[in-house]
Order: C-alpha cells, then structure tokens, then sequence
C-alpha cells in the first residue's frame, strides 16, 4: 500500500531525526531530498516514494531494497542496506533503524501531530469494524473524515492509516485490534486519540490471552493514549468493562442497552424487516425512533457508541440521525441477498462466540417477521484455544434452543457443534455435517438439496474457514441450472 503524504512531505533525514536512526547516504545523495510518498511495498516503488522495508517471519523486505532502487526510490527506513543497493551505484539515503515498524509508528505519531483533525479510537473484542463504520456514517454527516481501510487496524496498518489523513479531514476514525498485551498500548500512544470507545469484551484471543480478564486488560490499554481532555466510551453492559468504572480516576462515559446505567441508554427497541428503530436517552432527554438500517441488537450498541462521539463532536440530533441512516455494512458483515429464492445472510468476514449468538438472533428475529424458516451454516469458530471444544458445543446448544430449524456444522468441530445441538433438541435428521472445508461445493449443494425457496439461512464461520465459497458455490450451482 502506497500512501501520498499530504500533511507534508520528508527529508530522509529528517526521518533519521524524527524516528532516532542513522542516516546513511550513497552515490551522491545527501539525504536532503523530499519524498511525499510512503510505502511498504517495493513493487510501489519509484520517485519520492520512501519504501519501509519489513522484515516478517518468512520474507525480509530489506532484500528488496535494490528492487525499488531500480524502479526509482531514493529513500529508505530499514533494517540493513543490502550489498547489492550498495553496489547499484544510484544514488539514496537510508535511516537505519533497529525496528522498522517501530520507526514507522514514530513517524506516525509525528504525523499525526501536525493535523488538528480530531481522533477516534475503537477496540473490542467484537463489533470494531461495524462500530467504526457507523462513526464514519455519523461524523461524515457534518465533517470531512477519514477511516481504517479494510484491515489496517495493527501495528502495521494503522500508522500506515495515519499517513492517509489529508489537510482537509477534521475526524480521524482509526480501529485497533490486537492479539496480545501491549499492542493497542502501543497504537494509542502513536495515535492519540480524543476519543477512545471500547465496544465489548469477548472470548476471541483466548488462545494468546487465556483469560476474558486479560482481554479486557488488553482492550483498556486504549486508555493509555488519551490526552488530559480525552473521553473514553465504555460498554456499561459489560460487567468487566463496568467494573473498570470504579477504578478510573477519571470517569469514562457509559453506553447500555440492556440496563439503566449509562450515560447514553438506548430503549423501547424495535425489530422491522430491513433494520432497528430505538429511543435515546441522553443529557436529561429523550430522542424517539432512531433508525439504524441494520439489523441485530448487537448493532444498537454499534450505534449508541456512534451517536455519542457526534454528540460530543457538538453534532445536532438530526445530523446525527441522518448520519446513523446512511450506514453501510462492511464487506461480508451481514450482506442479505437472493440465491435460488433462499434469503442468505453472508456473515463470513469472521466469528466469536458472541458474535454467532448475535447472527443467530438476527436469523431468527428475520425469519419470525417473514414467517418462514430459520437454517444456519455454523463453520469453525478460531482463535479459541484451550476453550474451543466448549464454545462450539454451547453455539450448538444455542443454535437449538433458538430453535434454527435446519442446522449446517462446517469444518473441525463440525461434529461437536452438530451433537449439542442435536442433544438440546434439533432433531437429527435437520442437521448436516460437512467436516472438509476443502469441499465448499459438497456443503453447498447439501444447503439447495434440503432448503426451500422462502427459508432464510445465515452462513458464518471466523474468516479463515472462507465459507463465503459455500454461498459462491451455490450460485454457480444455480446459474448452472438456469443454463440447462
């Protein structure tokens, strides 16, 4: 990814100063030259285009220093210089840095401390990208903003993130994940946030972090970044995240949907066929039918984190509304679509315990208002660790007693998920197997073998699993027959 630098431009050496590294000059160059461009990709080489090289576990990016050079690049933060830039005879600088994504992170913070534009940080276990997404909708409704694209939302990908804020942006949106301790510290601190909103604490990266305790330590190092002025957004539903209420100095603000404490409460919702409806409350009053066009109460809280950053970006309630009306969902986060006349909700950019209970909610709440029947394709559920076998035997226990009336297990725990379900009173014969996710076409023409034109059927697995070539499948397979 190629970024163009348009809050201003660096010298290499410059760089040396900023990030603390040593410049090293070749060829002529005196390190003096402006570059407006920043990339981490040699093949984006060429003219004024400073490429970071990283050194990764299979691939060392300073190896293909000589490759930019040849495309047209002059200027370097790396680990090493090659012997081979060496020995091009063109010439560049080089800032010399012990870590090269550490040096960019440095880079970064200096970014970002040259723009006025004010910054949203948001993490949680699950909900991050749809949470920030409805931010953008809200923000956009009043400011020129700027959002995390696509995954760019590590230690990597967010300063990368940063050199994309232009002049003209006044927010900044930036989503943090993380996998261990110490990564969203890390983030924050570079990025500064005015606003940090944790949405939830889950049981992904159970497997890294063993505990949902440690999770939630993880999550509220988002903290850590917040100027004196900084407002941090806290799920009040969360008893983990409440719990961090009483031992903040400063007090954060508080979101519910479920109870009466909080600082901005959604209540009296309502389900309809295409999103949600809810009332506000907020500041001693009341703002009736809030419109989302999305569905699931697990989408409220998204909302809610939303409608207080524009109420403390100084918003008025109808920008806000407006804001809220014009979302639109991530790639593969609960796209609905037609195949073969069956309703398919396409969940498939990735899953948690908490995140399959959520889409199990929405199949059913969709499938009451049309009256039809409510089908699932449950795939593998990762990152889980230790705990694995035990939450995919409760998603079958839950796929039941929401009573999902024919049930398809996809991959490795495919068999656990199917027998709870099946113990908890699905009967056997509306459950399917399909344990080789190698094997999409299998599963697929299970799912139009069995299901009728009017079902609803939700397809989610955690992204590594792919099955959104279950659903491409079925298509195939459905314009094969028109065909013949």
């Amino acid at each position: 990814m190629s970024v163009e630098l348009k809050l201003r431009s660096f010298t290499p050496a410059e760089i040396a100063e900023i990030v603390g590294g040593k410049l090293e000059t070749y060829g002529g160059d005196n390190g003096n030259a402006p570059h407006k461009y920043i990339s981490t990709d040699s093949r984006e080489g060429g003219a004024g285009v400073i490429f970071c090289a990283i050194k990764g576990q299979n691939v060392d990016g300073n190896d293909f220093i000589p490759g930019a050079i040849d495309l047209g690049s002059t200027a370097f933060i790396c680990q090493y210089v090659p012997d081979a830039a060496k020995e091009s005879g063109k010439p560049f600088a080089a800032v010399v840095v012990e870590d090269t994504v550490k040096a960019m992170g440095t880079l970064a913070a200096y970014y970002r401390g040259v723009s006025n534009a004010k910054v949203i940080a948001i993490t949680g276990s699950v909900g991050k990208t749809t949470t920030k997404e409805f931010i953008y909708a809200v923000s956009s409704a009043a400011f020129k903003t700027h959002k995390t694209q696509g995954n760019y939302n590590n230690e990597l990908g967010m300063p990368l993130t940063i050199f994309g804020i232009e002049p003209e942006h006044q927010v900044v949106v930036l989503e943090m994940g993380m996998s261990g301790l110490g990564e969203i510290e890390y983030m924050t601190k570079i990025a500064k946030p005015d606003i940090a909103i944790v949405t939830n604490i889950g049981t992904s990266h159970l497997a890294s972090l063993g505990t949902r305790e440690n999770i939630c330590r993880a999550k509220m190092e988002i903290r850590l970044g917040l100027g004196k002025d900084g407002i941090l957004l806290l799920n009040a539903d969360e008893p983990l995240l409440l719990a961090q209420y009483e031992q903040l100095g400063k007090k954060p603000k508080l979101m519910s949907v479920a109870g009466h404490l909080g600082d901005y409460r959604a209540v009296n919702i309502r389900q309809k066929i295409d999103g949600i409806v809810f009332d506000l409350l907020y500041q001693n009053k009341a703002v009736t039918n809030v419109e989302i066009p999305a569905l699931g109460k697990h989408n409220v809280y998204n909302a809610l984190s939303a409608y207080a950053v524009g109420v403390i970006l100084g918003m008025s309630d109808d920008q806000i509304r407006r804001g809220l009306k014009s979302f639109v969902s991530a790639d593969k986060r609960q796209n609905v679509y037609d195949v073969s006349g069956i309703t398919v909700i396409d969940d498939c950019y990735n899953a948690s315990p908490e995140s399959m209970r959520a889409a199990i909610d929405v199949l059913v709440s969709m499938a009451a208002k049309k009256n039809t029947r409510p089908a699932a394709l449950l795939g593998d559920m990762l990152e889980l660790g230790e705990y694995s076998r035990l939450m995919h035997d409760q998603l079958g226990q839950y796929a039941a007693q929401m009573q999902v009336q024919k049930l398809f297990c996809y991959g490795s725990m495919a068999d656990i998920v199917a027998e709870a379900a099946i113990k908890k009173g699905i009967r056997a014969d509306n459950v399917f197997v399909c344990v080789d996710t190698r094997d999409a076409q299998k599963i697929a023409d299970m799912i139009l073998e069995t299901l009728e034109a009017g079902d609803i059927l939700l397809v989610k697995a955690s992204r590594g699993v792919a099955a959104e070539r279950v659903i491409e499948c079925m298509k195939k397979r459905r314009a094969k027959k028109k065909r013949s």
